[in-house]
């Protein structure tokens, strides 16, 4: 049986540096998505999102598995982040927030394979409903990306030193700001975790 492991195959996109931010050129991939508003830490939305894609990215490796014989790592949790304004969200209450919750799949990963992937979990005894979930192609293009260690409330520090870098090299922002949460926060100490922070830039002002 094949194993792929998608973190290694795409490194440069899923590991950072804490001490020195990267410019990276993410080619389009393909992703589990969930769209919704709010506060994180209040929105049942959000919990429900969440658990949705991790439940789907799990039927979906079970599945293939199975029935293709090939195996692969289900990727992190990863979280576009905007406004109606493109204000910052900092800058905004959380109320306000637009999010984008998303997971990577393998490229051969079909609709029709969510789908199934989508009966067969809704069919399971005492199944929570599911949010609705999409299946398509995201990329950042060129981009800025550090890592933030430590508490995901404690990352403003983090993002006003992207966005310096950005602005001092005379790039504009050109796109949501894009978390990877490569830590479980279940089993992770708040100082501890680890996110990478990439903002998508263009030498064009973006209208």
């Amino acid at each position: 049986m094949t194993k792929i492991d998608l973190k290694k195959d795409l490194q440069q996109f899923y590991t950072a540096s804490a001490d020195t931010i990267a410019l990276v050129e993410v080619p389009p991939l393909r992703f589990l998505m969930a769209q919704g508003n709010g506060d994180p830490n209040s929105a049942p939305a959000f919990q429900q999102a969440t658990e949705t894609l991790f439940r789907l990215s799990y039927a979906l490796k079970s599945m293939v598995k199975k029935e293709q014989g090939q195996d692969y790592t289900v990727m992190p949790l990863e979280g576009l982040w905007g406004t109606n304004d493109h204000t910052a969200c900092a800058l905004r209450p959380r109320d306000e927030w637009k999010w984008t919750l998303m997971i990577l799949q393998p490229d051969f990963i079909t609709k029709d394979m969510v789908a199934a992937a989508r009966e067969a979990v809704q069919a399971e005894k005492n199944a929570p409903p599911l949010y609705d979930i999409t299946l398509m192609r995201h990329t950042d293009g060129q981009s800025a990306q550090l890592l933030h260690v430590g508490p995901y409330a404690e990352e403003a520090a983090s993002i006003a030193r992207l966005q310096t870098f950005i602005k001092e090299k005379g790039y504009h922002f050109a796109g949501k700001l894009h978390e990877i949460y490569l830590s479980d926060p279940r089993r992770t100490a708040p100082e501890k975790l680890k996110t990478i922070l990439r903002q998508p830039i263009s030498l064009e002002v973006q209208r």
